[in-house]
């Protein structure tokens, strides 16, 4: 059953999980990541962040928000996501995976 986390996002991931697998989980990851990237640097900045996140139905994210969530994912201080931060920070997040 999905439940709601501390910053109001419905959490999905374990659902997706059971129904598709952990080979199927990692392609939903990298299909995620490839949704929200900045096509010329490759990574997901703030910018790509507000500009896809409305798109894929996540809501209008601000400045503070968006730079917030970088921040809580980026590893290697370049104030974006990698295709592996972007997928570690989305398995931190998911309540059922982690447990």
């Amino acid at each position: 059953m999905a439940e709601e986390c501390v910053c109001g996002f419905v959490d999905l991931l374990p659902l997706m999980a059971e129904r598709v697998g952990d080979g199927g989980l990692a392609e939903e990851l990298c299909k995620g990541f490839n949704q929200l990237v900045d096509e010329q640097r490759g990574l997901i900045t703030i910018d790509s962040l507000k500009k896809n996140s409305v798109r894929l139905g996540i809501g209008e994210l601000g400045d503070e928000e968006a730079a917030g969530m970088l921040r809580l994912g980026d590893l290697d201080g370049d104030c974006a996501l990698n295709r592996f931060e972007f997928c570690r920070l989305m398995l931190r997040f998911s309540t059922h995976i982690n447990n």
